[in-house]
């Protein structure tokens, strides 16, 4: 076969696209995650500026006021709430230095020697101590990454900003550059939808009413230092693998060792039917009742997503499975060359 000339610049073009497209990737590679971020918001975002659009029949004055909107929602409350969560987090620290722990175990294992709960109060308290170093060092490194996290915060705002306004132009775009056919790529284009649906509404949903609930049970059985303590149930809950657990356990062995036996079984019992039911209940339901994929399949795209893609994994990770199991499906029903082409396979001539 003769190499010429047009196939040499063909070549050249093929290699100068593919040599952009790295340095393109490697310049986006420290603001991916606020690029994801930003795109995540326009989505959950868009439905408000569609309805504010007919409203004010402006595109920029109205993604204007749905970025203002979300500042306040996030600005206001951690401009608050900040002092106050600093001012728990301290106190926390301080009441687990000053913990019997030995005395607390003895209590949680009447039988043990004393030989035994002194060596697991040192293990506890090198663990708490750990912890608590870890938590003021990230502190530290929060105070002093502010200029790193306001850029960020920047190109998040700026890139939500735009996604929300273009949205159309951005969808075209990328329409534009698929290689599928129109119909199937309607049917990816709702597969698309109905997994992001769910699995991004459904993870902040639950976990926030989760969170709410965990938050609700603090107030109500006078566990102190609810804010700090609620803050963190409801990021557990909206991370996937672990869950608010994490905190009303060792709550709940607290209350039972320091205080009234029926506040502690009330507290247990709390959480075991209500916290954790609203999570195996409502997750499943919210996340899987859009898309006709096993809540299995969800679950383990979630899971691995978390291992690769680290915390938009719980995104991208179903997303993958999903647009997988289409193509598979396809290839099982031989209609995958229907998928590039709006023509179905038996119309093809021979």
């Amino acid at each position: 076969m003769e190499f010429n000339e047009r196939d040499a610049k063909k070549f050249s073009i093929v290699a100068l696209i593919i040599a952009l497209g790295i340095l393109a990737l490697l310049v986006i590679r420290p603001v991916v995650t606020s690029l994801i971020a930003a795109l995540i918001l326009a989505y959950l975002f868009l439905p408000l500026q569609k309805r504010i659009v007919r409203l004010v029949k402006n595109k920029t004055f109205s993604a204007s006021i749905v970025l203002t909107l979300v500042l306040v929602i996030i600005i206001i409350p951690t401009w608050f709430f900040i002092p106050i969560i600093v001012e728990q987090i301290f106190e926390m620290f301080k009441y687990a230095q000053s913990l019997d722990i030995q005395n607390i175990l003895m209590g949680i294992f009447p039988t043990a020697s004393e030989q035994f709960s002194a060596q697991a109060s040192v293990a506890v308290s090198s663990f708490v101590s750990k912890i608590s170093a870890t938590v003021l060092n990230s502190l530290v490194r929060v105070f002093l990454d502010v200029p790193t996290i306001s850029l960020h915060l920047f190109i998040v705002c700026f890139v939500f900003f735009f996604a929300l306004r273009d949205h159309a132009a951005l969808e075209e775009f990328v329409t534009g550059l698929s290689p599928f056919g129109a119909a199937k790529e309607r049917l990816l284009v709702k597969h698309f939808k109905d997994i992001t649906d769910s699995v991004v509404y459904g993870q902040i949903i639950v976990g926030l009413v989760q969170g709410a609930l965990a938050g609700i049970g603090f107030l109500i059985f006078g566990v102190k230092n609810v804010l700090v303590l609620t803050l963190l149930a409801t990021l557990l809950s909206i991370t996937p693998i672990v869950g608010p657990f994490v905190i009303w356990i060792p709550v709940s062995i607290y209350l039972f060792t320091s205080g009234p036996s029926g506040v502690a079984l009330g507290y247990l019992l709390y959480n075991l039917l209500i916290v954790s039911t609203v999570d195996n209940i409502l997750r499943t339901y919210l996340v899987s009742r859009r898309t006709n994929l096993s809540p299995a399949v969800i679950f383990v795209g979630m899971m691995g997503g978390i291992f690769i893609f680290g915390i938009m994994g719980v995104i991208i990770g179903p997303l993958i499975l999903a647009y997988f199991l289409v193509f598979l499906q396809s290839y099982k029903d031989r209609t995958l060359y229907s998928l590039f082409s709006d023509k179905s396979v038996g119309s093809e001539s021979p």
